[in-house]
């Protein structure tokens, strides 16, 4: 009888600490939300949050490989200010890029290429056209200052082995080929979250990064309240749409990842999968942690 008894006592001890917390259940309802968003999108979709004020993170086939389009220029971007604190090169240094070099696509520079001589720039100069206008020629510029292979090597120490930059911008052989630039929702966010904690390269080079990384706006700034900051990048692909970054809600900061694949292009999920989660991430910020409002 008190073998039973005790037994009884284990059990019901099993299933209250098996209770999932308030903050637990309001999450649950947010990826029940994103399921059924997922349900009727019309593709694959891949979303990871991470709260930054505990490190939490969740999400929704959030280890996935997807196709990255400029979304990858974050990882340049990280190498780009690692390599000039290792002093492969000084972000004040003058660049020239002759018209040859121009190539499709986004960015405004390979205008100036073909209405003229070669274009001299800052390395400085270079990374803000690739994130805030998402230069290809720039961009491609940048691989070369870079390192394609330092780039996936810095992936590599940050422990995000499926974060691949394989080819240049508008290298049409090397999409034929399969040679796609790749990473996860997850592992973009985890990039973009030591870049928000001062941890990529140094306090100063990540507060430079962040403040060129504000100056996009995207469908996560789309999907929030006007009033709302952001720094993120936008990848587009033919059949793809992704963005990563950091919202800035006071209170409850946060990074989201949302990446697409087979999509129909003139729907991208990116506005209406951030103010789902925003939605979780207001209520928490609004609240103690017994859901009580805050005024």
């Amino acid at each position: 009888m008190l073998r039973f008894a005790t037994l009884i006592c284990v059990a019901l001890a099993g299933a209250a600490a098996a209770q999932p917390t308030l903050s637990e259940l309001l999450e649950n309802k947010t990826l029940a939300e994103l399921r059924r968003f997922d349900e009727a999108f019309d593709g694959a979709l891949g979303v990871a949050a991470i709260d930054l004020t505990t490190g939490h993170t969740f999400g929704l086939h959030g280890n996935t490989v997807f196709p990255q389009a400029s979304v990858i220029k974050i990882a340049i971007l990280a190498r780009m200010y690692q390599a000039a604190r290792a002093g492969k090169f000084s972000l004040d240094e003058r660049v020239t890029i002759q018209p040859g070099e121009a190539v499709g696509g986004s960015g405004h520079l390979q205008e100036r290429l073909k209405s003229g001589g070669p274009a001299t720039l800052t390395v400085r100069e270079l990374i803000a056209a690739m994130i805030e206008w998402s230069d290809n020629t720039a961009t491609n510029k940048c691989i070369a200052l870079a390192g394609m292979d330092d780039v996936n090597r810095m992936m590599d120490e940050l422990g995000l082995p499926h974060t691949r930059l394989r080819r240049k911008m508008m290298d049409s052989a090397a999409v034929a080929r399969g040679d796609e630039n790749v990473s996860t929702p997850e592992e973009m966010a985890r990039l973009v979250e030591t870049i928000y904690r001062g941890k990529l390269v140094d306090q100063a080079a990540s507060r430079e990064m962040v403040e060129i990384l504000k100056k996009v706006e995207g469908g996560i700034h789309e999907g929030l309240p006007l009033d709302i900051e952001t720094a993120s990048k936008t990848g587009e692909l033919p059949g793809a749409r992704g963005e990563t970054g950091i919202v800035f809600l006071e209170g409850r900061p946060f990074v989201l990842s949302v990446m697409s694949a087979f999509i129909d292009d003139r729907r991208t999920p990116v506005p209406e999968v951030t103010r789902i989660v925003y939605r979780y991430f207001e209520k928490l910020a609004g609240a103690n942690a017994w859901g009580n409002r805050l005024k």
